[in-house]
């Protein structure tokens, strides 16, 4: 008879067999929480993505014409930009519009330094501004818009045709820029009129009216069918910048919506929308890109951009002022209709020899046409304008 094997050989043994069983079963699990521990690692440890400035540098003087072999680069400096803490909404909108959730950020962002951008020696454009963050549409990419609103056949192309025909339209106009600008991405648009001047003054005397949440998110559904962006348009009437982009907030939160200022319809005590030509200030505009760029930081958005809208000289004061950030990029809007000489002098003479950073060109398929123009502008005709418009709006 074998002799029997000694208790801690027995132990020995049960324990082996434990740990080989543990190992095949517990193996895949430890396996992978290791691989996600350093799969964790190494996303912190990378680098977050970086703006190409020398491919963003380039399209600037693209746009402005100017040939890189032939030129002398301005030198670029160092611009201290500072972002004021504001009150910001919650990244989920509300279904109503009529009062806004904010939340107070008492030290979002801190004084920053960034370095501008390309400039040229004896050259308006472009306009050394402060680089935009990493995701920035433009200029790398050229906003083609369809303008309006949903419960007016009159305020342009959103709410003249039914979204099927509009959606159709605004596919073909894409493409046209398109083939026109092969080198440029075109990205349609949806410019929803979100806040809109009125004629009387309503229940709080503000000369405005703010549209529902179900038409806002109407727009937003658009602009995804057509895998575009929105762009909101605000009138404020003889309200304020400062009282009408909170309640808007939760929607700016969206990575694929952008903001629109029309200073003809911002009216001074006393005035009515549609009596006279309104304007905003630079402060006013400053305090707008401000309020996106902390909307930008809490919620770790790709830049905002900040269509303000022009064709008098008077509608926009201290143009010198405003200021780019890194998280907001401002475009010009030439929005003037009439003959084809017309609407590039206002371009030449409003426009452009006040440059901010980039510029847009607005396009009307009635007021555009006799009686009151002569021809819809083609795309080339556009182009052609120094410096060559990033967002074009159609109404």
């Amino acid at each position: 008879m074998p002799p029997r094997p000694k208790h801690h050989e027995l132990l020995f043994a049960f324990g082996l067999a434990t740990f080989a069983l543990g190992a095949l079963v517990l193996g895949p699990y430890l396996f992978a929480a290791s691989y996600e521990r350093s799969s964790l690692a190494a996303a912190i440890a990378a680098p977050p993505p970086v703006l190409d400035r020398a491919a963003y540098d380039a399209r600037m003087l693209a746009l402005a014409h100017i040939d890189l072999a032939s030129t002398t680069l301005g030198t670029s400096a160092s611009t201290t930009l500072g972002i004021a803490p504001l009150a910001i909404a919650s990244s989920t909108p509300s279904t109503s519009l009529g009062a806004s959730a904010t939340t107070s950020l008492p030290l979002l962002v801190a004084t920053t330094t960034a370095t501008t951008s390309v400039s040229v020696e004896g050259k308006l454009w472009p306009r050394a501004a402060a680089y935009p963050k990493y995701g920035a549409l433009l200029p790398f990419d050229r906003i083609v818009a369809y303008y309006g609103n949903f419960y007016s056949t009159r305020m342009g192309v959103l709410g003249e045709y039914p979204p099927e025909e509009m959606l159709a339209m605004l596919a073909s106009t894409t493409a046209e820029w398109q083939a026109a600008d092969p080198s440029t991405l075109t990205v349609p648009a949806i410019d929803y009129i979100a806040v809109i001047a009125q004629g009387s003054p309503g229940q709080d005397g503000k000369y405005r009216l703010r549209m529902p949440a179900d038409q806002i998110e109407k727009a937003l559904a658009l602009a995804e069918a057509a895998s575009g962006i929105v762009i909101l348009d605000v009138q404020v009437g003889q309200s304020t910048v400062e009282d009408e982009l909170p309640i808007l907030a939760p929607y700016l939160a969206l990575p694929q919506v952008h903001l629109a200022l029309d200073p003809e319809f911002a009216m001074r005590p006393g005035e009515r929308p549609g009596t006279i030509i309104g304007s905003l200030d630079a402060s006013d505009i400053n305090w707008a890109a401000t309020y996106l760029a902390q909307i930008v930081q809490a919620n770790n958005l790709p830049p905002k951009i900040l269509l303000v809208h022009r064709f008098t000289e008077a509608m926009v004061g201290h143009p010198e002022a405003i200021l780019p950030l890194p998280e907001v990029q401002v475009v010009v809007d030439m929005d003037g209709f009439g003959t084809v000489s017309r609407k590039i002098s206002t371009y030449t003479s409003i426009v452009a020899p006040e440059p901010v950073e980039f510029t847009g060109f607005k396009l009307f398929y009635k007021n555009d046409i006799p009686p009151r123009g002569d021809l819809l502008m083609t795309p080339a005709q556009v182009l052609s304008l120094t410096p060559a418009p990033v967002f074009i709006q159609y109404q």
